[in-house]
C-alpha cells in the first residue's frame, strides 16, 4: 500500500473528534493546506442574528424598567443559556463534601481535619489511607478530635463515606437512618448467603425469625454500599461526551441523512502554492519547485481522502437505515439482524471498508444516540442475518422493557428467567432460559430474587 492509501485507510476509521485533531496535524505539518470554514471558531455573538436598534437603546438606557419582548429577549435568553451550558462543569465527590464542611462545620479545627479526611476520599466514598496518616507529628489532632471529624463527614450527604469499604459504609448508614440499625449490621457480613436466598442458614446463625429477617434485609437494600458514586455519577470526571458523526431525521415519513460538519473544518490549498503550481521555470528553484507540488499534491491527497470517508460513511448510514426501517420507525427492540457482509453487498465493497466506516462513530436518531456498530447485530440463532428474524440486540431490549414495566405494578410477582422464556415465546421468539439468564446478564439486570 502507497502511504497516501495508508492515509485514507487511517482517515477512514477517524470518529469525528479525532478527525478534527488529525486535521489540526496535517494544517500545522503542510503549508499548503488552509481552512476556508471552521464553524467551531464562530465567536458566540455570530450564532445569533443581532438585535432590533430599539433592543439596543433601551439595553443601554438606564431605565431599569423596561423588559425586553420578542426575538431581542429570547436571543438573549438563548445566548446566556448556551454560555452557561459551556462553562458548566460537573460538581465532583469532593466539591460537594467540601462544599457542606464548610457551610456547617462550627470551628476551625473541626473544618481543617474535615477537609483532609475529604481529600483522602475516592470516586466510591472509601478512604485512600488509613486516616491517622494523614497527619505529621507536627499537625496531629487529637484521638477525639479526629474521630468527631470522620462522624462528622459521615453524616453529611451522601451519607456513609470517609469509611474503609462497604460494609462500614452500610453500617453508617445503617445507624443514621434505622432505629433497628444494630440488628441491621448484624446481616451485613452475610450479605452473599442473603443474595443467594440462603435465608434459612442465616437465621439459624443469628437467632432471628425469618420474617423479621426478611423485613431487615429490605431496609439494609435501600442502602448504598459505594456512597460516593451517588454524587461522582454525574461528575465531570465521569462525564463521557460523545460527539455523533452523523444524524438521522425523519420528515413526513421520510428519512434523510446529515453528516456532522459543524466539527469538520472546511479545507482548501493556499492560493500562494496554487499560484506557483503553475509557474513554469521563473526565480523559482528546482528544489522549491519540488517542495511545492509535493506539499500541494499531498494537500489535494488529505482533502480527497477526506472527502471519501465522509461519503462512504453517508452510504453505509443510508444502507443501514434501509436494512433496519423497523428500528428508525418503531424503536430498538424492532432491530433485526444484520451483518457487515449485508451492508457490503449492498454497496459493492469490501466487508473492512464497512468496518473502518462504522467502527468508533456515533448515530444520532430520534430514539437516542448509538454506535453505528450497534445496528449489526446477529440473529438469536447465531447465523447472522439469515438465521431467525430477531436480532439479539432486538431481544434484550424485549427482555428490559419486561423487566422495567414490574416497577409500574407495584406488589407483582418479579419474572423469573422461565417466566421470560415464556412471554418471549407468545411473542414468536423462542429461547432457552440459560440465553435469557445470559442476556440479562448482559443488561446488568439482577435476578428476580436480587430485584
Amino acid at each position: 500500500m502507497s502511504p497516501q492509501l495508508i492515509q485514507s485507510v487511517k482517515l477512514m476509521e477517524l470518529p469525528v473528534a479525532d478527525l478534527r485533531d488529525r486535521i489540526e496535524e496535517e494544517l500545522e505539518k503542510n503549508p499548503a493546506l488552509e481552512v476556508l470554514e471552521d464553524k467551531t471558531l464562530l465567536s458566540l455573538d455570530t450564532m445569533y442574528k443581532p438585535r432590533r436598534e430599539e433592543d439596543d437603546y433601551f439595553e443601554a438606557s438606564s431605565d431599569s424598567g423596561y423588559v425586553r419582548s420578542g426575538r431581542g429577549e429570547t436571543a438573549s435568553d438563548e445566548r446566556r443559556q448556551f454560555i452557561e451550558g459551556v462553562l458548566s462543569r460537573g460538581e465532583t465527590l469532593q466539591d460537594y463534601l467540601l462544599w457542606q464542611l464548610r457551610l456547617q462545620a462550627r470551628d476551625n479545627e473541626l473544618r481543617e481535619i474535615g477537609e483532609r479526611l475529604i481529600q483522602n476520599i475516592d470516586n466510591d466514598g472509601f478512604n485512600l489511607e488509613e486516616p491517622e496518616s494523614l497527619f505529621g507529628k507536627a499537625d496531629r489532632p487529637g484521638a477525639d478530635a479526629l474521630e468527631r471529624a470522620l462522624q462528622f463527614v459521615r453524616r453529611l450527604d451522601p451519607n456513609g463515606c470517609c469509611t474503609a469499604d462497604y460494609k462500614e459504609a452500610l453500617a453508617v448508614q445503617a445507624e443514621l437512618r434505622y432505629a433497628e440499625s444494630e440488628k441491621i449490621k448484624l446481616l451485613i457480613p452475610y450479605l452473599p448467603e442473603l443474595e443467594r436466598g440462603k435465608l434459612q442458614a442465616v437465621t439459624r446463625r443469628l437467632g432471628l425469625g425469618a420474617d423479621e429477617i426478611r423485613a431487615l434485609f429490605e431496609k439494609l437494600k435501600t442502602l448504598s454500599p459505594f456512597p460516593g458514586r451517588q454524587q461522582n455519577s454525574g461528575s465531570a470526571a465521569r462525564t463521557r461526551f460523545v460527539v455523533p458523526d452523523i444524524q438521522v431525521l425523519r420528515r413526513d415519513g421520510e428519512f434523510s441523512v446529515v453528516l456532522n460538519e459543524e466539527e469538520i473544518p472546511v479545507l482548501g490549498i493556499q492560493p500562494f502554492f496554487m499560484e506557483k503550481t503553475r509557474v513554469n521555470g521563473g526565480s523559482l528553484k528546482s528544489a522549491e519547485r519540488d517542495f511545492i507540488r509535493e506539499n500541494v499534491k499531498e494537500a489535494r491527497w488529505f482533502i480527497q481522502s477526506i472527502n471519501r470517508r465522509n461519503h462512504t460513511l453517508l452510504r453505509v448510514t443510508r444502507a443501514i437505515i434501509e436494512c433496519q426501517r423497523a428500528f428508525f420507525t418503531d424503536g430498538p427492540k424492532y432491530l433485526v439482524p444484520l451483518t457487515l457482509r449485508d451492508v457490503a453487498a449492498e454497496l459493492d465493497v469490501h466487508e473492512t471498508t464497512v468496518s473502518r466506516a462504522a467502527n468508533g462513530k456515533y448515530m444520532q436518531t430520534e430514539w437516542g444516540i448509538f454506535e453505528i456498530r450497534y445496528f449489526f447485530s446477529n440473529s438469536i440463532s447465531g447465523a447472522g442475518s439469515e438465521g431467525s428474524r430477531y436480532s439479539q440486540e432486538g431481544v434484550k431490549e424485549m427482555i428490559r422493557e419486561m423487566i422495567s414495566a414490574e416497577g409500574e405494578q407495584p406488589g407483582k410477582r418479579r419474572l423469573s428467567d422461565q417466566d421470560i422464556v415464556s412471554l418471549l415465546a407468545k411473542n414468536g421468539v423462542k429461547l432457552a432460559r440459560r440465553t435469557v439468564s445470559k442476556y440479562r446478564n448482559q443488561l446488568d439486570l439482577d435476578s428476580s430474587y436480587r430485584r
